[in-house]
């Protein structure tokens, strides 16, 4: 039987299914699959069941990681299923694309002559491209996908779908191919061959395709049965007779880089289009529903969507599915579709089961649509080192990578969970963040961390690109943090490197980062560097104790900054814009809380006096003045009466309202609580807010929103309420005219009423 090839689509189901029966019809001798050739090693692993997509082949170059690409496979991918049907079937597999050697190789010397292409980051990566450095998440492209590649001037399926009159380019395949499920390869192959023949010839496929026709003829010299399953696009070039001296010339000079592959999970959210691969599908999890589902599709799917409803909390009966299976049915009818889409399940499932409501169809998009699949690799994969230790800490501490976000509740006092949270703190410094701590949740006690955890596929990469540091995670963070605090430009890396330090218990990087603060805060004389180093400082030392963490000499290394704190912020006071202004408040924010974490009474007291005397100056910008009256009075180092005094000293006639309106924002910022129970306050601020001239109140108004914006909504309201109702203080005020006269020709009435008599009082 002469050689076959079948045009595919990448990630289609319709062609996963007919591929394998084509395959099984033709039983060919060699198989060959479009992907790097360099992972023909690789292709063992498919017969495994550890090795359970979606996956994808990881290549990067190994003098330099970052430039890595991917090339993924789900379970519906017609490659991936080509490959395990010959695994199964003991027919050798190749991987005939150019090899990715070669991408590596032209960017570290330019491109041959023989190709005019593109600088990869010029455009978004196609099929086998690299990343731009730095960038560890690129994904290989593809061929016969939704829109035209890079470069491509013509969207095959698109032109094929406007000949047969459809305006959506994914509607018509899914009615044409997947819906049917024997996709017709000769007739693919020749539309493939009328779209070209009128398109322009994309550069960056020839040499692809030199090679191709390149490995078809070396294989031809032994087999005579062959499969070669490769995009459709492609189907056309490697048909047509090219003589092998052009296709040589094409290849000529190329420059071969050193790169290497393994297998690594990948996520049906990475594999949707919408997240960047450009032979990607925007609903991996329909396509996996329909690869995986031999019959009745629609009631399966919409079975599948109502439990995601019930885990929501949303009552669903299954009366709800048969009408909405009914509805979708009746949908594709009127469409003259053969069998009910995506859209038409959808729109089912929009008007039945989620009553039109657009965020219960948004759940159903990303947890069936989309789907939150995470793939797995065995443990035994080859891999760097450093995953391999990853993977060995996420087993003993019961740490399984998902796709789906997850929070993570710790208990530091715990000895599994004070390791689970040394081991994300350590993953982050070498820029793999699959934990990160939950915003605003932090416990209510110094042992507790709240963290939500994702995997990301493109932290393989970024394990890769730290291998460089280390062969452990341990050791690969303390190199990191060592060679970062040599390097740092600021005061506040080396203070949060410090932090890093604790949080993360490396302990042989201490002691080095430690001298970095030491020699960077003797030689740092700008006081925003030393404010902004404080709180990291604090931190450190207030938690050490709950993490068993020895913090030796940072006590004196924190006492002497907060000394030069104190002895330069009087000079850094003076003459501030309001940008200036609004710096220095947020770094006496920050160095107060800090004072609170140390616990050190002389410490406090120094700081105190500091604030006493800068809150004195006459000249001192609104905004710092009003909040370092805030915190004395917290700190009760002033009284109502003394609060009150210094607010009406801007507040009166003659002083910029803008003034008053910035002391005001400093004083109340963090909260309106002192709003809502110091009534005399209140007023004060009513008062003038009153008085404020027309001309002014413009200038006024911005600042006072953002003030009272960062309130509560309670608090807001109840300053409101307060506002428009009687007060205490106005009540006090009528009670002191009262018409004497006048009440006391009431005490009869009122005696009469209570039943007794009332006298006044001689001395009343």
């Amino acid at each position: 039987m002469p050689e076959r090839f079948y045009g595919i689509r990448h990630h289609g189901p319709g062609s996963a299914r007919a591929v394998v029966r084509e395959l099984t019809a033709q039983q060919p001798t060699v198989l060959l699959v479009e992907g790097p050739p360099e992972a023909d090693e690789l292709v063992r692993w498919v017969a495994g069941s550890d090795l359970e997509p979606p996956v994808a082949l990881l290549g990067y170059a190994v003098d330099d990681p970052g430039r890595a690409a991917f090339w993924p496979f789900a379970v519906f991918s017609p490659e991936w299923q080509a490959i395990r049907w010959a695994v199964d079937n003991e027919v050798p597999v190749r991987f005939f694309d150019l090899p990715y050697a070669y991408r590596v190789g032209d960017e570290d010397g330019g491109p041959a002559p023989a190709e005019a292409s593109p600088r990869v980051g010029d455009s978004p990566p196609v099929e086998g491209d690299q990343p731009s450095r730095g960038d560890g998440d690129a994904e290989a492209g593809g061929d016969m996908d939704r829109t035209a590649a890079p470069g491509r001037p013509v969207d095959p399926i698109g032109e094929l779908a406007a000949a047969a009159g459809y305006d959506d380019p994914e509607r018509w395949w899914e009615d044409v191919v997947e819906h049917r499920g024997m996709p017709a390869f000769e007739a693919i192959a020749e539309a493939m061959t009328a779209i070209r023949e009128g398109a322009a010839e994309d550069p960056e496929d020839l040499p692809r395709e030199a090679y191709m026709r390149t490995v078809l003829r070396e294989v031809r010299r032994k087999h005579d049965n062959i499969a070669v399953v490769c995009g459709a696009w492609h189907v056309p070039a490697l048909t047509r007779k090219v003589p092998a001296k052009d296709d040589n010339a094409l290849l000529k000079g190329r420059r071969k880089g050193k790169v290497a592959f393994t297998w690594v999970p990948w996520t049906y959210g990475r594999l949707a289009s919408w997240s960047g691969y450009g032979a990607g599908v925007g609903s991996p999890g329909w396509y996996h529903h329909l690869f995986t589902s031999a019959d009745s599709v629609v009631p399966r799917w919409l079975v599948d969507a109502a439990g995601v409803l019930r885990a929501e909390g949303v009552p669903t009966s299954s009366a709800h599915v048969i009408e909405a299976t009914r509805l979708a049915e009746a949908l594709a009818a009127l469409r003259g579709r053969p069998l009910a889409g995506l859209a038409e399940v959808t729109e089912a499932a929009e008007a039945v089961m989620c009553d039109g409501e657009p965020l219960r169809t948004a759940l159903i998009n990303r947890r069936l649509v989309v789907g939150e699949r995470l793939g797995s690799v065995p443990d035994e994969m080859p891999a760097v080192p450093l995953a391999r230790d990853l993977a060995a800490q996420q087993r003993s501490l019961r740490l399984k990578p998902e796709a789906t976000e997850r929070e993570l509740r710790l208990d530091l006092r715990k000895e599994i969970d004070l390791r689970r949270s040394r081991l994300l703190h350590r993953l982050r410094t070498l820029a793999v963040p699959w934990g990160e701590p939950a915003p605003g949740r932090r416990g209510t006690g110094t042992f507790r961390e709240e963290w939500v955890l994702r995997w990301q596929p493109e932290f393989a990469v970024r394990l890769v690109e730290g291998s460089m540091w280390g062969t452990t995670v341990a050791a690969a963070a303390t190199a990191r943090v060592t060679r970062r605090a040599s390097t740092a430009q600021t005061l506040a890396e080396v203070t949060a490197l410090l932090e890093t330090c604790l949080l993360a218990d490396l302990r042989d990087a201490y002691p080095r980062v430690l001298t970095a603060l030491d020699t960077r805060a003797a030689l740092d004389a700008d006081i925003h560097h030393l404010m902004a180093a404080l709180p990291a400082l604090a931190r450190t030392l207030r938690y050490g104790d709950v993490r068993r963490t020895d913090v030796g000499g940072l006590a004196t290394v924190t006492a002497s900054l907060l000394k030069r704190i104190c002895a330069g912020l009087p000079s850094a006071a003076g003459s501030l814009s309001d940008e200036a202004a609004r710096q220095l408040r947020d770094g006496v924010d920050g160095v107060h809380q800090a004072v609170g974490l140390l616990a050190d009474d002389d410490l406090r007291e120094l700081w105190l006096v500091t604030l006493e005397s800068l809150a004195r100056r006459p000249d001192l910008h609104g905004l710092p003045a009003g909040r370092l009256t805030r915190l004395l009075l917290d700190a009760d180092r002033l009284d109502a009466g003394e609060v009150r005094r210094r607010l009406r000293l801007p507040l009166t006639a003659g002083t910029p309202p803008a003034h008053g309106a910035a002391w005001v924002e400093g004083f109340l910022a963090g909260g309106g609580l002192l709003l809502v129970h110091d009534d005399a306050l209140l007023t004060l601020v009513d008062e003038w807010l009153a008085d404020v001239p027309a001309e002014g109140f413009d200038d006024v108004l911005p600042l006072l929103r953002r003030t009272f914006g960062t309130f509560d909504a309670g608090e807001r309201r109840a300053i409101g309420e307060r506002v428009a109702g009687p007060r205490a203080g106005a009540a006090q005020a009528a009670a002191v005219t009262i018409d004497e006269k006048r009440a006391v020709s009431v005490l009869p009435v009122l005696g009469a009423l209570l039943g007794r008599e009332i006298r006044v009082r001689e001395d009343a």
